[in-house]
C-alpha cells in the first residue's frame, strides 16, 4: 500500500534536515521551475490532431500525464508512432519548435520559486537544472524566467549514458558541482524525475503541479509539495538554518 503525502510529511521533513549542511539543490525544469506542462499539452493536442493522430479526437490531460509528461522524447514516439519510430522523433523535433515559439508568451514561474531560489543564493549553495528536455527548450526556459545566472550548469538527460528516469543526469550534476548526495536535495515534479533521483541516491522535493499526488507517490518522493511556498518545505529549511546557527 502507497503512504499519501500526509504520511511522508514528518519523515521528509527530518530526511532533508538531516542533509544539513546543505551543499546544493538540483531542480528539474518542466514543471519544477515553471508549469509548463500547458504548453506541452497545447503543442502536441495541435500537432496531433493536425495529422489526425487518434481518429483526429484531440488527446485529452489524462493521456498526456500518462504517456507524455516527464517522459524522454525517445519514449514518448515509441508511444505516439510505435510502428515508425523515425517518425516519432521527428515529430517530436518539431513539436520543439513549436513548444519554443509559445514558451514566451505563455510561461510562469512556479509559485514560490523565486523565494525559494533567494534563499538558496543567500545561503551560497551550488544549483544545478536537471532536465530531459532538448538543450535549446531548456535554456529558453531558464532564460525567461530570468534564471540564467542562478544555475550553475545544466545538464540534460541526451547529452549523458542515459536520460530520466535513470539516475545518470543527477549524478552527473553533482559531479559537475563537485557536492556530495549526502548534502544535496532535489526538486521534481513527474514520476520519471522522481525515480531518477531516488535511484541516484538524493532526495526528492516531489511538487504536484500536474500530476496527481497517486502517481507521484509511486515514485517515493521524500516530500511532497504544491508549490515553493508550501509550510513543509519551510519547516525543513529553517531547522536547517537551526542547525547552522547552533553548530548542531
Amino acid at each position: 500500500m502507497t503512504a499519501s503525502a500526509s504520511d511522508i510529511s514528518e519523515n521528509g521533513k527530518a530526511t532533508i534536515v538531516a542533509l544539513a549542511p546543505l551543499e546544493a539543490v538540483l531542480f528539474d525544469v518542466d514543471g519544477t521551475l515553471c508549469d509548463s506542462d500547458p504548453i506541452h499539452h497545447i503543442a502536441f493536442q495541435e500537432m496531433l490532431q493536425e495529422i489526425g493522430f487518434n481518429g483526429g479526437v484531440p488527446i485529452d490531460e489524462d493521456f498526456f500525464i500518462k504517456n507524455i509528461a516527464g517522459k524522454h522524447n525517445d519514449d514518448i514516439a515509441a508511444v505516439l508512432f510505435p510502428d515508425d519510430i523515425q517518425r516519432g522523433l521527428k515529430f517530436c523535433e518539431d513539436k520543439e519548435a513549436y513548444f519554443r515559439k509559445l514558451v514566451k508568451e505563455k510561461v510562469e514561474p512556479i509559485k514560490g520559486l523565486y523565494k525559494l531560489t533567494k534563499w538558496i543564493e543567500d545561503h551560497g549553495l551550488k544549483r544545478a537544472a536537471v532536465t530531459n528536455a532538448p538543450r535549446p527548450n531548456a535554456e529558453l526556459m531558464i532564460s525567461t524566467l530570468g534564471l540564467t545566472d542562478f544555475f550553475h550548469c545544466l545538464v540534460i538527460g541526451d547529452e549523458c549514458e542515459h536520460p530520466k528516469p535513470a539516475p545518470d543526469p543527477y549524478l552527473k550534476a553533482l559531479q559537475l558541482l563537485n557536492v556530495s548526495k549526502a548534502h544535496t536535495f532535489i526538486c521534481e515534479d513527474s514520476v520519471s524525475g522522481i525515480k531518477a533521483g531516488v535511484a541516484a541516491g538524493m532526495p526528492v522535493v516531489g511538487l504536484s503541479t500536474r500530476n496527481p499526488e497517486h502517481m507521484l507517490m509511486t515514485a517515493n518522493p521524500t516530500l511532497l509539495i504544491k508549490n515553493y511556498e508550501d509550510p513543509q518545505l519551510w519547516a525543513a529549511l529553517e531547522e536547517i538554518d537551526r542547525k547552522k546557527t547552533s553548530g548542531a
